[in-house]
């Protein structure tokens, strides 16, 4: 499945299959490992019984085994894996409880290695794991699979396979591909000693068979194993090394769903989006078994793969048409499986086990919202990512992206202000009386949240600017502490990371053990790619200026100006986050009377760069970009965001002169209005600096020059009169023309 900010692609290589098959294997083989008081008779009919699908009779003779050694916990164990196969593996829970409670029979803890000593207890153990995955609880699976791992040297082949298999799946679905790389190299190892060893045995009479059935295991777990190497180093953003290990998936499997997924994943990751488009097109999903059987939903996964590709490529009202068919298709299937389609089957009773990881409904919701915010549909995007921050609560940037829909469904104005054109509707606020009394009431630029907020709690999930602060603030929390960069780190790092671009992942010894691996250092973003050391950085700095921004909206200064000085203060700031913070720090220093310092944010020398954002991990610097140009994301800077450093230095002016208004330098003032508005061009000049203009013609005196400006709504080139100091007045306060907050990157 694919995650907007930071894709993850929904490659379809049969996993579930696989592991549900060989758990099958592994409980039919529990049969067979019984206690000395188990006759060989019985032990052969429940084993013949189970494999035929009788389970009633395999049942009748596990509980005359269980007559004649009623200690032994393996009959139990028997009895409760053939219980779960008879309800159609519908009964997840219940097996859970019995596997739990065999566990505290045989009083060995997962925790405790000493327990897995005793080779036929690791069934157990793996039983318990399987249960763990296909109920998403992947930390409690690795936990088990890793004890597991230490233990392998006395099973068969095709048991160890399946414990690596495995544990590769759990690496990859909690995004650690350095640990799955380093267990596919070992299992690579481990397939050419078993085949050697096989290969000794062929003057026995079913040597032959042997090695006909162990050379195709061996074939297929290749085919598996390439894929599962797509699958770390597309995670990795390692091109080169993708494709590589893409040319051996075509050759092992063709033209198989699985394999034009993973190569239409590829041509994503290098930017080739129409080609990745062939590729999904190009692929058979209708011969693809259905969710039941392997727990994937095809048609669901082909139509988010499409959103997504469509998001990148800037095409966002396609985008959001695919991610609500994918949605359709996510209810429908949930619907046949018996969860009704709302995702909320809490109990994990009625659907086969094999089909609970089907259920994408949280994550199809979290590419709405990203894909609704950038429409311009705050509301609608409010409610999707509302109903997926219930299960991906740890996601800091989740919450960034729900105070940004507050921030957009509060801002406010014309669709033309937004556009970046001056109106006179964002002069004049409203007309009072008729005739001689008629009244002209200017605007306010004072920032209200008043249409959601008025008798509510603050805790109310709607999208209002005090909710938005309660979001920034978990953000925040959920967030490392900020630390100095250190260049060893940074410069192991990279070295790591270049090595396993280029290696295959057997160097790194300490995989499995989790010894210097650079997947500790990630932050989680679930269900996206986990965050690096920049990427948190960045997004500190973006909670940051958000923090500031509601702040200042709901009146609290002194919190907007520590957030403004916290966001200047940090490393590596990108020039628009640097202006921005300026901005909000004279705003919030102005509205606690402090003019001076004010004065000296608003300086136009601190603008040198309004660039917005800095290169993504997932773009790849390397030149191997394919046959086909990359093509434009179509991602472009609001228009109501300055798009000069001029245009951002004449803001500066604007909101320099009603510092000087403030302290009555009104000479100063007209200097900065005039100086600013010849930098820029006259359909740019803000509304807020035209109410500027207004305020000095009548500081001056001047009524009818102040009306003109007002009925033109542009700021006219005849005003050259001075103010004399006997026309000064007290001044009132007047507001700053911030820019609207830019929707920052989300890649």
């Amino acid at each position: 499945m694919w995650y907007l900010e930071e894709p993850s692609y929904a490659d379809v290589n049969g996993v579930l299959t696989q592991i549900n098959r060989k758990k099958e294997q592994m409980e039919a083989k529990h049969d067979n490992l019984s206690s000395p008081g188990m006759t060989d008779q019985h032990k052969e009919m429940a084993y013949e019984s189970f494999l035929a699908g009788k389970y009633n009779e395999a049942l009748q003779h596990l509980e005359a085994l269980q007559d004649l050694n009623k200690e032994d916990y393996k009959i139990a164990l028997n009895k409760a894996v053939v219980e779960f196969y008879k309800s159609g593996q519908t009964t997840t829970g219940t097996l859970k409880q019995s596997l739990m409670a065999m566990r505290n029979q045989v009083h060995t803890a997962t925790e405790d290695s000493d327990g897995l000593d005793d080779v036929e207890n690791s069934f157990l153990y793996y039983n318990q794991a399987i249960v763990h995955y296909h109920m998403r609880q992947y930390s409690e699976a690795i936990s088990i699979g890793e004890k597991l791992y230490q233990f392998l040297e006395p099973f068969e082949e095709k048991f160890s396979q399946a414990v690596y298999f495995l544990l590769v799946d759990l690496y990859l679905l909690t995004f650690q591909p350095e640990k799955a790389l380093h267990l596919l190299a070992v299992l690579d190892k481990l397939s050419v000693q078993g085949s050697n060893k096989n290969g000794k045995g062929e003057n026995n009479r079913n040597g032959g068979n042997q090695k006909a059935e162990f050379s195709a295991m061996i074939e297929a777990a290749k085919s598996k194993m390439h894929q599962y190497k797509v699958r770390a180093y597309i995670q990795m953003k390692s091109s080169k090394a993708c494709k590589r290990e893409i040319k051996s998936v075509m050759n092992t499997a063709g033209n198989s769903t699985p394999s034009l997924f993973l190569k239409s994943n590829f041509e994503y990751l290098r930017g080739n989006y129409r080609k990745a488009v062939k590729l999904l097109n190009s692929s058979n999903i209708a011969e693809h078994p259905g969710p039941i059987k392997t727990g994937e939903c095809m048609r669901c996964m082909f139509w988010n793969n499409l959103g997504c590709i469509h998001f990148a490529m800037g095409k966002h009202n396609l985008g959001i048409f695919y991610f609500k068919k994918a949605l359709q298709e996510n209810d429908h299937t949930c619907a046949q499986l018996g969860d009704g389609g709302n995702g909320q089957a809490k109990k994990f009773t009625g659907i086969p086990m094999c089909a609970l990881l089907a259920n994408k409904r949280y994550e199809l919701l979290y590419n709405c919202g990203i894909q609704l915010l950038h429409i311009g549909r705050p509301l609608a995007a409010f409610e999707c990512l509302i109903e997926a921050v219930q299960v991906y609560h740890s996601n800091p940037r989740l919450w960034l992206r729900l105070a940004e829909c507050c921030i957009s469904a509060n801002k406010g104005g014309s669709e033309q202000e937004n556009k970046g054109l001056p109106c006179k509707k964002g002069i004049v606020q409203s007309i009072v009386g008729q005739g001689y009394h008629r009244k002209i009431v200017l605007a306010s630029q004072s920032m209200q949240n008043t249409i959601y907020s008025e008798g509510q709690s603050a805790a109310i999930p709607v999208a209002s600017m005090e909710f938005a602060a309660i979001c920034l603030r978990n953000a925040l929390l959920l967030l490392p502490e900020h630390q100095q960069p250190d260049a060893k780190t940074e410069n192991s790092s990279k070295s790591s990371s270049q090595s396993g671009s280029t290696e295959s992942g057997s160097e790194n010894s300490d995989a499995c053990s989790g010894k210097g691996q650079e997947a500790d250092k990630l932050l989680s973003a679930v269900p996206s790619s986990p965050l690096r050391k920049q990427e948190v950085e960045n997004l500190r700095c973006s909670i940051l200026a958000c923090s500031a921004y509601v702040a200042l909206a709901l009146g609290d200064n002194l919190m907007a100006l520590n957030h403004a000085e916290k966001l200047l203060h940090q490393t590596k700031l990108s020039g628009s986050l640097k202006f921005l913070g300026h901005l909000y720090a004279a705003e919030a220093l102005m509205s606690l009377d402090r003019i001076s310092d004010a004065i000296v944010h608003l300086n136009p020398e601190n603008v040198t760069d309004v660039s917005m954002g800095t290169m993504t991990s997932e773009q790849d610097p390397g030149s191997d970009k394919g046959d086909e140009p990359v093509e434009s994301s179509g991602k472009q800077t609001p228009l109501c965001y300055p798009s000069s450093v001029t245009s951002a230095r004449a803001m500066m002016l604007f909101n320099l002169g009603s510092a000087y208004c403030l302290r009555s330098e009104y000479d100063k003032a007209r200097k900065c209005l005039h100086q600013a508005a010849s930098m820029v061009n006259t359909k740019e000049i803000p509304h807020e600096a035209i109410l500027l203009g207004v305020y000095l013609e009548l500081q001056n005196g001047n009524t009818q020059l102040a009306l003109q400006i007002i009925k033109r709504n542009q700021l006219l080139p005849t005003v050259t009169q001075r103010l004399s100091p006997d026309s000064r007045k007290k001044a009132v306060q007047l507001p700053l023309s911030f820019p609207q907050v830019p929707q920052v990157q989300r890649k």
